[in-house]
Formats: structure tokens, sequence, C-alpha cells
């Protein structure tokens, strides 16, 4: 241990390398704490490039594991380093490097903040849409490496759609630059958006070309109360299906209104058992049409209440309520996990009703809510007491989830990625022929198995 931390401090610098106890306890796991395996033996935070490199040289010629990481703030243990090693935290790397208006692209180091970038390309009138509810905390290489996506995906899409090129630390040291600044481009294999969504199992993300957009001029939250839970699920595919198309659409239930209740004023109608939110934008004419059309489809559909809200703080009082939803969760529970199933927007009403029926059957707490306009869907399990009896059923309540998810056609992850949470279930989506696929590249670009392994699929296969 102190031969390495010789070398690191000596490699990188002092002022960049921990490895004091304390110091790494703090990097056993990501938000999900349930998934905490040990601390590393060291934690370095490079601020360019080429430290970058010169990091992941020197861990491939000791077979030293790396694990990248953001934030921290991911749900799905992409970030946890099973096998110690080290972790290279990227947060220092957070310069924006450049802003291309005639262009409509920006080049960003992989430590930016998403909330920051967002403020930076608004005072601008630019817009970037991708909005995960950590967005405050989060890294835009976290959000790559994950292909996160948040409320805006119904109109916008994800953090995949925008990413024109990556820069990389390949697994033995070697910078790549792939992809570039046109949005248009044809050239051999995409290794941009191999990068992309791949959990720092082939290389360290360091910085990103991205896409933006001109900022919406206008924009107004609307909220429709359904009696139940099976009218709201209805109504999100009934609003799609009708072109109604918002930039937002999150599906709540009753309890989800309660908790977000106690930091808003005034509060949202509680008396239904589920809640749409909704956020719709472009131009003033544009939205007008919109909510008019909405709250028309509302009342023929049998909500009990549609508001169209014209206040901004208020209407931004309860998105601020909605993305602090998970945190405000987990002060009353004493352990929550949050599933991350995406299904086909007219399954919504399928998956909602299985998701019920499992909760009836197993005898356990189990919110349902997420991302409805695109399908994102998070059931997130709450556990009253900490057992081996509920830990147990939990485990049941996922499996049954996610297979339910496959079974109408969804997916097992919409935006938390697959890190630990989900490595066993990532074969009975893609079969046997693109997992050996996924592990023959895996093994062409980081033949000795150190960037973050343990990741995407069991170790032992």
């Amino acid at each position: 241990m102190k031969g390495l931390a010789k070398d690191l401090n000596h490699l990188m610098g002092e002022a960049a390398v921990f490895t004091q106890p304390e110091d790494l306890f703090a990097y056993q796991s990501d938000a999900t704490h349930y998934f905490a395996t040990g601390a590393p033996v060291a934690v370095v935070l490079p601020e360019e490039t080429d430290q970058a490199a010169r990091l992941v040289e020197y861990a491939h010629s000791h077979d030293i594991p790396l694990t990248p990481r953001g934030a921290g703030s991911g749900l799905s243990g992409g970030c946890t380093p099973v096998n110690g090693g080290i972790v290279v935290d990227m947060k220092r790397m957070n310069r924006i490097l450049d802003v291309n208006r005639g262009n409509m692209t920006a080049r960003v180091e992989a430590g930016v903040v998403l909330a920051n970038f967002h403020r930076a390309m608004e005072k601008q009138g630019l817009f970037y849409p991708p909005d995960p509810q950590s967005m405050t905390v989060c890294t835009l290489g976290g959000n790559i490496a994950t292909r996160a996506g948040g409320p805006r995906a119904v109109k916008y899409g994800t953090t995949g759609q925008y990413v024109l090129g990556v820069t990389a630390v390949l697994a033995d040291g070697e910078v790549i630059h792939a992809g570039g600044q046109c949005v248009k481009q044809s050239v051999g294999y995409d290794l941009t958006h191999l990068f992309t969504g791949s959990e720092g199992t082939l290389g360290v993300i360091t910085a990103a070309n991205l896409r933006i957009l001109p900022l919406p001029a206008s924009h107004r939250t609307a909220v429709v109360v359904c009696e139940t839970l099976d009218q709201a699920a209805v109504m999100v595919s009934e609003i799609i299906a009708a072109g109604i198309v918002p930039a937002m659409l999150e599906f709540l239930t009753q309890m989800a209104v309660g908790v977000m209740n106690s930091m808003i004023r005034p509060p949202l109608n509680a008396q239904g058992q589920a809640c749409l939110l909704m956020d719709f934008d472009g131009s003033p004419r544009q939205v007008e049409e919109d909510t008019a059309k909405l709250a028309d489809m509302a009342r023929n559909l049998g909500a009990m209440e549609t508001r169209i809200i014209t206040d901004e703080k208020e209407a931004a009082t309860y998105w601020k309520a909605r993305s602090s939803l998970y945190p405000l969760i987990l002060t009353m529970a004493k352990k929550v996990i949050a599933e991350d199933v995406t299904v086909p927007r007219n399954r919504i009403p399928d998956f909602v009703r299985a998701v019920q029926e499992i909760s009836g059957r197993m005898g356990i707490l189990i919110g349902i809510g997420g991302h409805a306009g695109d399908g994102n869907m998070h059931p997130s399990i709450l556990f009253g007491e900490v057992s081996p009896e509920m830990e147990e059923k939990a485990r049941q309540a996922i499996v049954e989830i996610v297979k339910k998810g496959l079974e109408l056609g969804g997916t097992i992850s919409g935006e938390h990625g697959i890190g630990l949470h989900k490595a066993e279930f990532l074969e009975w989506e893609i079969g046997p022929a693109q997992l050996k696929i996924m592990k023959r590249v895996k093994k062409a670009l980081d033949p000795k198995g150190i960037m973050n392994p343990g990741k995407l699929w069991p170790p032992a296969g």
C-alpha cells in the first residue's frame, strides 16, 4: 500500500491522491449504499486528460483495477469498486471548454456538474435537455457513461442522443478522440456511442462534444388528478397517442403526492390515487394549444381535477419537490430499492396493474411512479424494517417486476444503467449471442479486465 501511494504521489502529485481510510470510506458505493463491497486502496482526482492517461497506463502495467466515478449519485452500483483498486474521481475536470453558438455544440470535461451546465447554457439562450433527477450533483461524464435520462426524455430523448464525440483514455493509457462536432457523421464503427453507456468498463471518458438546442420561448406546468392508478396509466398512453407531447410527464402515486406536499405550497390535490405532473414547452401559441387540448382530454377521460399553473414560482416548487422525491422517501423508510424498468407507453396500465398485484400478493409496500411519458417506470420497494425475510421478499419482487417488464416488450433499465444491480438480468433481455459480443468487445479493449470489473454481467458469467 505504501509503495502504491508513493508511486501515485510521484505520478499525479500529492494533492490528487487520497489513501486515508476516512477518505476511502466515502467511495465504497454510489447512492445504492446496500451495494458497498469494500473501500478502494486509493482515490485519484486527475485534472487533465494527460494526467488520467498516465494513471491508467500505470494501472495497466501493474494490473490494478480502476473504477471511474462522477458524483457517485447512480442507482445501480455502477461506480462501486468491487475489486478494490483505484477510484478515478473526475470531479476536478469540471470546465466548459467551448460553446459554439453557430454550430449549436459545446465541448465539456467529464466532471462538469449537469445543473451548472444547464445554467451556463440558459444564460446564453441555449438549452441542453437531459435532466436526471440528480442534476444538482451528477456529472456529465457519469450521465454519458450510463446514458442517463430524466423527465424531459419524453420529448427530447436521453443523454446518448446529444453526444457527438468523446475523448476517452483506453485501458492501456492510449487516448482517443471519437466522433467530432458534426450532427451527421458516417465514418466506420460508432465508437462514440460504444463508449456512451459503457459504464466505465471500456475506458475513462474525460471530455465530450454535446449537441445543444435553442431555449424554448415558453413553458407551462399542468396537473391532472386521477381517481385510480389505472385511470392515470390509461391517460398517459391516451395523451401520447393524441399527439400531445409534453416536455415532461410524471406519474405520481397518492403516497408520492403526500410526500411532496411536505415541502410545497399550495399542496397538490391528494384525493386521487394518482396524479400526472406535466410541463409543456415551445412557442407561446403552441403551449396554449397543448394545455387546452390536455384539459379537454382529461375532462373527457373523467379526471378528478385539471390545473394549468400560470405562476412559474409555484410550478417550480412542484418540480423541485419531484426531483427531491427519492431522498424524501429515504427519510421515511429504513431502506428503499428504486427499480428502473421501461415498457412501451401503451403497456403502462398493464405494468402498473402487475406491480400492484405483486405488492398485494407478497405483502410488501411498492410505490409506483416514474417518467411515464416515455414509459420509464420506477417501482420502489419500501422497507419498514430491514430483515432477512424482507430482503428475500424484495429480491423476489424485483425478479417478478423485471420479468413482467420484459414480457410487456420493455427493457430492464431505461436510465440507471446495469452496474451491479441489473447484471444478473442482462442476458434475459439481450440473449447469449449479444452477451458474447459484448464480452468480446470488452476483451478487445480491456484485455486485462482492469476497467470497472464486476459490472454489466456477473463475474462468473
